[in-house]
Order: structure tokens, then C-alpha cells, then sequence
């Protein structure tokens, strides 16, 4: 293990990644990374301490103190809804040349989950802090946790550029239920997401089952875009369906690569799309995994459990008759 960075190591480029925050004690955990490991990692929370790791905690002080104001802030950003697909973007993004992707830090989560008094205390240098990069040239490109959707308008500095990643409610639905982990999940963060959906949505029916339960949740991390969209309109954000993308992804990437202003090639963009990485699990590359698997799945789940699916979805609708965050984000999504 090597010593505790010193502030001009911190400040000089993206080796050292702040990976966690306790904002209550004032800590920050930072973790030496170098290109290969950022391209490697699926994601940066407290999976990555699971293999051995060069950490050090720091007061959030002396972090604070390396990253000055002029420092850039062009972090480019990616939010999205859960299991559509962020994963397979941010990779496939950071495949182009120049662009350093960064998959969902802790630290992110670490400040949504903070009480608004508190996390404001920490906010000023984010934007800095995630747009380090190796080279002058090269751009950060952060994928959020779904949670973190609730402070975007707070990380994204005004003109910079967001993707928002979304997917249908019947397709979130089926890809949820399709997977016994993903419905685990489900079940776990239900409480949590029914505090969260009451913020901004009121008069649902009570969940009777894991179809009810995933449309909650579709609608929770939707409205949360769509809330945070409403206080972004100084900001450039790119709205993306999972599924469409997946019809072709080489118009998606390039749609997307102009949006975030980088700087490709359209042949490298066509080597991407048809790349490895289309046909791997994303959060595992060991894993064989395919757009089309991804539709049959959610097709057999669809068809196995379309009543419940179809009373889900009733529930939507005439929840969004009194919530018109709700009504924007059914808009959106083009099914109804």
C-alpha cells in the first residue's frame, strides 16, 4: 500500500478516486485506480474493496482544499431507472477514444442518501472532483446510481450535458420479473422507493404483487428523472429508450457521442456497436448476454405473468390521472 496522497496528487488527474463519503464525520475514502481499472470496474461501491485496493480515508478537508475552483467541471453524466442497460452505455461510451468512464462511486450515493443540510456542504467540489481525468484531452464520463437521479439538478453544473436512460414500464417490468435477483431486489428496496415515490406521487393502489411492485418502482426512478429534468433546463439532456437503442446501436452511440460533444470517429463508433461487448453481460463480461436474450426474457416474462403485468400497468395509468410528473413520464415512454 503506498502512502496517503498528498493534495497536488489529488488534484493532478484521476488516479486517486473518491470513491466514499461519510458526511457526517467528514471522511472521504479515496482509491487508487489507473485507466485499465476504471475500464475494468462495473462498478465503484463497496464492490471494489472486495479485491485488494490501495485506500487511504482522508478528512474531507484536505480533498476539498487539492480541488480548486478553476479546476474543470465537465464531467459528462448518465443517469438512469435501473436494469436499462446503463452499464452496456457506459462501457461502450468509455470504448471511445478519450473518454474515461466511471461507474457508479459510492460517493454519489453516499450524498443522495445524506440529509439535504448536510450534503450541501459538500457539493461545490463534486463536479471537479468526478471531471479528473489522465489527460487534458480526455473527458469523464459518470454513471450514476439509480437513487442518485434525486440530486442530479445538484451535480450536474449548469451547460454541462446529462443522458437520462429510461425503458418502457412494460419492458421494466418484464425485465424485472425475469430475474430472480432483480425481483430480490425488488422486494428490498420497495420501502425505500415508496418514500421516495410519495415526494412526488400520491394515489396509488397497495401492491399486490411483484408486477404492482415493479411498476412503483418504475415509477419512482421515472419521476425522479422527470422532477429532475424540470429543474435542469439550463443543462443539455439527452432522453434514451433502452430497447430502441438496442434496434441500433450504432445510431445510438453516435446520437449519443454528439450529444456529449466527444470527439470520435464513425468507424470506431461502428467497431463498438458490433464489438464484444454486445454480446456479454455487462456487469460481468464473463457472461454471455445479447440484446436479443434481453427481449426474449422480457417477452417470456411478459407472457408467464400478463395479468398481473396488465393490472400493474391499469395501476399506472390512473395513478398518473392525478400526478402530472407521472403523466409526463407514460408520455415519454410512448405506451400509452
Amino acid at each position: 500500500m503506498s502512502s496517503a496522497p498528498t493534495s497536488e496528487e489529488i488534484a493532478r488527474d484521476a488516479c486517486w478516486l473518491a470513491q466514499a463519503l461519510d458526511p457526517s464525520a467528514g471522511k472521504v475514502r479515496l482509491v487508487a485506480m489507473n485507466r485499465d481499472s476504471y475500464r475494468a470496474a462495473s462498478f465503484l461501491d463497496d464492490r471494489l474493496m472486495q479485491s485488494q485496493v490501495d485506500a487511504h480515508i482522508l478528512p474531507w478537508r484536505q480533498v476539498e482544499d487539492a480541488i480548486a475552483v478553476a479546476m474543470r467541471r465537465d464531467a459528462r453524466w448518465i443517469f438512469h431507472i435501473g436494469h436499462v442497460g446503463s452499464t452496456l452505455v457506459s462501457r461502450l461510451l468509455g470504448e471511445i477514444d478519450n473518454v474515461l468512464a466511471v461507474r457508479e462511486p459510492r460517493i454519489l450515493r453516499d450524498l443522495a442518501m445524506s440529509p439535504p443540510e448536510i450534503r450541501q456542504s459538500y457539493l461545490a467540489r463534486i463536479p471537479q472532483l468526478m471531471s479528473r481525468t489522465f489527460s487534458a484531452g480526455q473527458v469523464a464520463c459518470i454513471k450514476a446510481t439509480s437513487l442518485v437521479s434525486e440530486i442530479a439538478p445538484e451535480l450536474v453544473p449548469s451547460g454541462e450535458r446529462a443522458l437520462f436512460l429510461y425503458a418502457t414500464p412494460a419492458n421494466y417490468i418484464g425485465s424485472i420479473l425475469a430475474g430472480e435477483n432483480s425481483v430480490k431486489e425488488l422486494r428490498m428496496l420497495a420501502p425505500i422507493r415508496a418514500q421516495r415515490l410519495e415526494r412526488r406521487v400520491t394515489g396509488f393502489d397497495r401492491a399486490a404483487n411483484d408486477a404492482d411492485l415493479a411498476a412503483f418502482a418504475w415509477a419512482c426512478e421515472m419521476s425522479a428523472l422527470e422532477a429532475a429534468a424540470t429543474r435542469m433546463s439550463d443543462r443539455k439532456i439527452e432522453w434514451l429508450d433502452f430497447d430502441r437503442a438496442l434496434d441500433d446501436m450504432e445510431a445510438a452511440l453516435q446520437r449519443l457521442a454528439l450529444s456529449f460533444g466527444f470527439v470520435f470517429d464513425s468507424v470506431r463508433i461502428q467497431a463498438i456497436a458490433r464489438g464484444p461487448l454486445m454480446t456479454r453481460y455487462s456487469k460481468d463480461t464473463s457472461y454471455d448476454y445479447s440484446p436479443q436474450l434481453r427481449r426474449d426474457l422480457i417477452d417470456e416474462a411478459r407472457m408467464l405473468d400478463r395479468q398481473n403485468i396488465a393490472g400493474a400497468l391499469d395501476k399506472l395509468r390512473r395513478a398518473a390521472e392525478k400526478s402530472p410528473v407521472l403523466a409526463r413520464a407514460l408520455a415519454r415512454s410512448g405506451e400509452f
